[in-house]
């Protein structure tokens, strides 16, 4: 179960880290404002909003992935405090972006489901 979790907080890494890179290095690209649904005028006046919201999905996938290294050397606890701050805060922000705009379920599924997966079987391996 602890392998299926760290895969899962792996894949959610992965996403924040695709999300840091449109966010923060191709705001303004056709493919990455063909993906947010903006147009270009929108694109360049959110550039600097979106370099900064860029990172912080940076920053929460090195956090999950520091522990995944944790957990994956051994030290369970370290690991999982990094999982649930990094992963955890993936959740929270998904759950943010559905409650605040219901039309983009899709986007705030593909951000919190993979974490919320790697959190509670993270939870459950523990238990057994």
């Amino acid at each position: 179960m602890t392998v299926f979790a760290l895969i899962c907080v792996g894949v959610a890494a992965l996403i924040h880290l695709y999300i840091w890179v449109m966010e923060s290095l191709t705001w303004t690209s056709a493919r990455t404002r063909a993906t947010f649904g903006i147009t270009a005028e929108e694109a360049a006046a959110t550039r600097e909003m979106a370099f900064n919201q860029g990172f912080y999905n940076l920053f929460l996938a090195i956090v999950a992935a520091v522990g995944i290294g944790f957990v994956a050397a051994g030290n369970r606890s370290v690991g999982v405090a990094l999982i649930a701050a990094g992963a955890g805060s993936m959740v929270l922000a998904g759950v943010v972006l559905l409650v605040s705009s219901p039309d983009k379920a899709r986007p705030a599924a593909v951000q919190l489901v993979p974490p919320l997966i790697g959190c509670l079987a993270l939870a459950l391996s523990a238990a057994f």
